[in-house]
């Protein structure tokens, strides 16, 4: 692994310990699985034919199936998007907290983004290939000779309209904290004079204001995850949608760093806002950090 690859301080002792089931609520639970997976299947299935056909089909039925399809495999999840704010311009990058596997849904319920992915993302089982067909932009961490490369493209992208879709911290939290922003997308949106959306995801579960059942974090398996999501009752996830930021509008220094550092800043600062405060204290990270100083780290 790269050492300038993001890491996190969450470990398994931030997520929920199992709740004992016996009798008839472990019957209903098992029920509501088989359901959900189901309807999951239902959808995946779905969502590889329409991928498929992307390339047939103008952009604008890609945005609008895209935002159908999200919100049906939330659904099939059960998981219901509550989204809140103003819309997302045109060509903005869209910078949010990460919490889970299903922060790429629920920023689908904001905007059709293209998303910045790390490279693992496209070895996983159907949703790779999915993510593949609809121009997700995968960045390998460990080249980090190939950075320039792929913020010059995420600048031609928003330049050309296309709301771009990043998680700043690089790596999953358990959404109880906020990690540090790595600011190197952030040069895009300033090399583009594209605007930059701030987005806060939460989650949520019966009057509880921050849940970690949907987290994806530690030794976690996407298998492990998917299990402990599909069991859950009650689960939403909160998309708030931040006033835009102006990358001109930011005080920055002379250097060219100071711009990205400052847009960085600006996005965590909003973010941080918009969360819920914990009351139980994180278990594992210490004091927010809203921008690592690793300029060449993505």
């Amino acid at each position: 692994m790269s050492p300038w690859s993001p890491t996190s301080p969450c470990a398994p002792g931030c997520l929920p310990a199992p709740e004992p089931v016996a009798g008839a609520a472990r019957a209903r639970c098992v029920a509501r699985v088989t359901v959900r997976v189901v309807a999951l299947l239902a959808v995946l299935l779905a969502g590889l034919v329409v991928a498929f056909l992307v390339p047939l089909v103008r952009p604008s039925a890609v945005g609008r199936a895209q935002q159908c399809w999200t919100a049906a495999a939330l659904g099939a999840c059960g998981v219901r998007a509550r989204r809140t704010g103003p819309a997302v311009p045109p060509g903005a990058l869209v910078v949010a907290n990460h919490v889970s596997w299903l922060d790429v849904l629920a920023l689908g319920a904001v905007a059709p983004v293209r998303m910045l992915a790390k490279r693992e993302v496209r070895q996983w089982p159907v949703l790779g290939v999915m993510a593949a067909c609809v121009g997700t932009v995968f960045l390998d961490r460990d080249r980090l000779r190939a950075l320039p490369a792929a913020v010059a493209g995420l600048a031609d992208a928003l330049r050309a309209g296309t709301p771009i879709g990043v998680f700043a911290e690089g790596t999953t939290r358990c959404g109880r904290d906020l990690g540090p922003f790595r600011p190197a997308a952030f040069q895009a949106a300033h090399d583009a004079g594209a605007p930059v959306v701030p987005v806060a995801v939460r989650y949520r579960r019966d009057g509880v204001p921050l849940d970690a059942n949907a987290a994806f974090v530690g030794d976690d398996t996407l298998a492990d995850s998917l299990r402990r999501v599909l069991a859950a009752r009650g689960l939403v996830v909160d998309v708030v949608a931040l006033p835009a930021i102006d990358p001109g509008a930011v005080p920055a220094g002379p250097a060219n760093a100071d711009a990205r550092r400052a847009l960085a800043r600006a996005a965590a600062t909003a973010i941080a806002d918009a969360l819920p405060p914990d009351p139980g204290g994180h278990p594992a990270a210490g004091p927010l950090t809203t921008v690592r100083e690793l300029d060449h780290a993505a």
